[in-house]
């Protein structure tokens, strides 16, 4: 009688995760020992694929332990690493486990990139492998029936998971084996057959009739649960319907059974042979439709010995009137078994290989945080470059300090021999015109980076909408044009940063034109700029006064003002504070991350200071420049005005500002070089995510193809065995005609 109902498990294609993995690994994470470690985990990983999915499995614990780690790793890597169509795309193809195929069209398969279908199918055959093990344990000792129970129920929660779950995992419709009405109705089989087990436990310890009957009552409804749900259910294996129905008989007969044996206890004879007479026809009818499936002689005949013994006494001792089976009372029921929740870890020897690195909800805070954090940064070191630049160009518009240091009136102020040999040092002209000539060289090697992706995107999704036009509704993936259009975002984004990197590279090369003649005269040596500044009387008499030294004390400040700020701006550019705790506490506490307020409140503690320092700075250069200009003035005053003085003050001043353009401009150029130079490995992981996203859609569209085509092929042999059936028979009404059968059509192309 104990015939238990096993499934079958499913099939894998071996996928290389060493490549894409390890791909991703080395563009996100640059530190070569980090890098060295998450590679050898991820080799380890392909490695437990292989031993999980790539041989057969043998019907023991230790083969389920291999599943069942390789799904907790799944899940453990899940949220470390972006799975999905359009970032990393691994795609997972699968066999249908009920589905035993044909000479023309192949088993049922399905291949999806999504590591929701893998966990989902991983679970699935870990399910199988337990109802296996559990159908394989001796029921005649306790061990073999406590095993039996624990992984029965095991695999009725592993399936009842998969119900709950598959349809938002893969976002489109499942092979049959795995859709929530098959894994429902396996879900309750194996909650039946666990039942079962304690019913066969109960009978075994010999417990108390009451107890026992309850027991088999109960399996008898799991039982009979299943076979409803089953009744519509093609796909399953053709035994599964009639074991469940025979199941749910024997279990009511077993249940009327014992508890007759409580009613003949209480001397209830007339109900004894009521139920004795009802277990009959229960068994009977199992003998007459389901003999072929589960044989029931030893319950038959031990009923038939009860049921005859009990008539005997009854109808010479007790004559106690057998009343209708409508008319006794029902028999309790006793649910002793649960489905197992499915909670990872399922494996009891489970070590996350990827331990060490942190859940992608936490990297993508962090990214977030470092452009906030980087904004913060550039605020605040770019208000007092505007500051120091503003500073710079109202003491060159004042031609100070030159006008301090030129009272001689005909040689070159030491500022401005300082200033011609910074420039000169720095490589002058030509140094900023290899620079200018660097930049459109590297634009458009970015421009083709991009256009190159675009392009890849743009073909498969042409060759994709081509498919999709000639097999109509059999070419059932998700578009290209919509799995693209994250990518096609980001794409435009680049597209937009490059134009306005165009014009701020123009608006650099507009300047370098305005001051080039100046720059290129403070290039010339020291007798050649001596004699390109005009001469001017002497006005020696100012040199003892008390405003050049009020005004030579203030320059002064606003220098130590300056020098202040470039100390600053090295503390704000050196404030380090790991984020990724804070984050990883919240993720653990919470379930989610609020990015926005832990980072905000972050970096107001971290520069909330610097930001007020800034601000005191400010303050101070803003009070020190009204000093100047006023003092200034009181110098220009007593400065003797002439024509020769206002145009050699008028060359100083632009010597001045020159050497001011040529630093800003030298440094707008050198980041608009890192920012290309940047912008070409950001591109370059681009073009790789572009690649890596059609490589996957070709693999997937040369899969369907060939599913495709087989049906193709087998409709016209289908045909063809008609036609020469029908030739050969005269009719179609013909019993070979009628008994022939035709595979069912490949999952991929389901619906046409």
């Amino acid at each position: 009688m104990a015939t238990f109902i096993s499934v079958p498990l499913k099939k894998s294609s071996e996928v290389d995760l060493v490549k894409p993995l390890s791909k991703f690994v080395t563009a996100t994470y640059p530190a070569a020992e980090e890098q060295a470690d998450y590679i050898r985990s991820v080799e380890e990983l392909n490695k437990l694929r292989k031993s999980a999915l790539g041989r057969p499995l043998d019907k023991h614990e230790s083969s389920l332990e291999i599943l069942l780690r390789y799904y907790d790793q799944l899940c453990a890597v899940e949220p470390k690493f972006p799975f999905s169509e359009n970032q990393l795309c691994l795609t997972f193809t699968w066999k249908d486990a009920f589905d035993k195929g044909s000479l023309f069209g192949g088993s049922v398969k399905l291949a999806l990139a999504s590591l929701g279908y893998e966990k989902t199918c991983v679970l699935f055959n870990g399910a199988a492998l337990a109802s296996q093990i559990a159908s394989e344990q001796n029921l005649d000792s306790d061990e073999g029936l406590k095993a039996a129970a624990k992984y029965y129920q095991l695999a009725s929660g592993a399936f009842g998971h998969i119900k709950d779950t598959v349809l938002s995992a893969l976002n489109r419709e499942p092979t049959m084996d795995i859709s929530p009405e098959t894994v429902g109705t396996l879900s309750l089989i194996m909650l039946a057959q666990a039942q079962e087990v304690f019913f066969l436990k109960a009978t075994s310890d010999k417990m108390k009739d009451a107890i026992i009957a309850k027991l088999a009552n109960q399996t008898a409804d799991f039982y009979g649960d299943a076979f409803k749900q089953c009744q519509y259910k093609e796909n399953l294996p053709k035994e599964v319907l009639p074991v469940l129905a025979a199941k749910h008989c024997i279990m009511q007969a077993n249940a009327e059974l014992h508890q007759s044996l409580l009613a003949k206890q209480k001397k209830r004879f007339g109900e004894e042979i009521a139920r004795l007479q009802h277990a009959t026809e229960l068994v009977k009818t199992v003998a007459s439709r389901y003999d072929e499936y589960v044989s029931v002689k030893d319950l038959s005949d031990k009923i038939s010995r009860a049921l005859t013994a009990a008539k005997k006494d009854n109808d010479f001792i007790y004559h106690d009137r057998v009343p209708e089976v409508k008319d006794l009372e029902h028999i309790g029921k006793a649910a002793l078994v649960k489905a197992t929740a499915i909670t990872p870890p399922l494996s009891a020897k489970f070590t996350d290989l990827f331990e060490k690195m942190v859940p992608m909800a936490v990297q993508q805070s962090m990214s977030v945080y470092s452009q906030r954090k980087a904004e913060t940064v550039n605020r605040l070191v770019g208000t007092m470059r505007e500051a120091t630049n503003l500073c710079n160009g109202v003491l060159a518009s004042l031609n100070l300090p030159a006008a301090l240091e030129d009272l001689s009136g005909d040689s070159i102020p030491q500022s401005i021999v300082e200033k011609a040999r910074a420039i000169v040092q720095q490589g002058g002209l030509q140094s900023i015109e290899q620079l200018i000539r660097d930049l459109p060289e590297l634009l458009t090697r970015n421009r083709e980076i991009l256009e190159e992706s675009l392009k890849m995107l743009g073909d498969e999704e042409s060759t994709d909408s081509e498919l999709r036009s000639k097999f109509s509704q059999r070419w059932n993936r998700t578009p290209s044009g919509d799995l693209y259009k994250p990518l096609r975002a980001e794409g435009g984004n680049f597209r937009s940063v490059l134009d306005k990197a165009v014009q701020a590279d123009q608006v650099v090369r507009e300047r370098y034109n305005t001051h080039c003649e100046m720059i290129a005269l403070l290039c010339k040596p020291e007798a050649e700029l001596t004699a390109a500044i005009p001469s001017a009387n002497p006005v020696k008499t100012l040199q003892g006064s008390e405003v050049v030294s009020v005004l030579r004390s203030q320059l002064a400040q606003l220098e130590e003002v300056k020098k202040e700020r470039e100390g600053l701006e090295a503390e704000i550019k050196g404030v380090a504070f790991d984020m990724s705790s804070s984050f990883l506490t919240a993720l653990a506490q919470d379930g989610a991350i609020n990015e926005e307020a832990l980072s905000m409140s972050q970096l107001d503690q971290s520069y909330g200071n610097y930001s007020q320092r800034v601000q005191a700075s400010l303050r101070s250069q803003e009070e020190l420049l009204g000093k100047v200009q006023a003092s200034h003035q009181e110098f220009s005053k007593l400065k003797q005005s002439n024509s020769e003085a206002n145009d050699r003050e008028e060359v100083l001043k632009k010597l001045a500002s020159a050497h001011d353009s040529y630093v800003e401009i030298t440094s707008n150029l050198r980041e608009g070089t890192k920012f290309y130079n940047d912008l070409t490995e950001i591109l370059l992981k681009f073009q790789n995510k572009c690649s890596d996203i059609v490589f996957a859609r070709k693999t997937e569209r040369d899969e369907l193809l060939k599913c495709l085509n087989k049906y193709i092929l087998k409709k016209y042999f289908k045909k063809k065995d008609k036609y020469l059936l029908k030739k050969e028979n005269g009719n179609t009404n013909n019993p070979i005609y009628k008994e022939h059968r035709y595979p069912r059509q490949c999952a991929g192309v389901r619906g046409s």
